[in-house]
């Protein structure tokens, strides 16, 4: 997937997700916990955004199939991704 540049309120919540996780593994719980937005919707919407702009990945939980499990990809691999446009 093509990575492109994040909006700077999508980049500060990349930024605090990052900090907290690298790229290992998190769930949405995590995320909300992390971020610390009153709105649900908010969390769902951050997390669609980045995986709009390629700097997310996200699969299925294998241990409930209902859920997803959500990885940043790395600040440089993303940055690289967006030269080699």
């Amino acid at each position: 997937m093509k990575t492109e540049p994040l909006p700077k309120w999508i980049m500060r919540r990349y930024a605090k997700l990052w900090n907290a996780f690298s790229n290992r593994n998190f769930n949405f719980e995590k995320a909300s916990n992390t971020l610390k937005e009153k709105d649900q919707r908010i969390i769902a919407i951050i997390l669609s955004e980045l995986d709009k702009y390629g700097w997310i990945n996200i699969k299925q939980d294998p241990k409930d199939s209902r859920r997803r499990l959500y990885q940043l990809k790395k600040p440089n691999e993303a940055i690289k991704e967006m030269k080699n446009e």
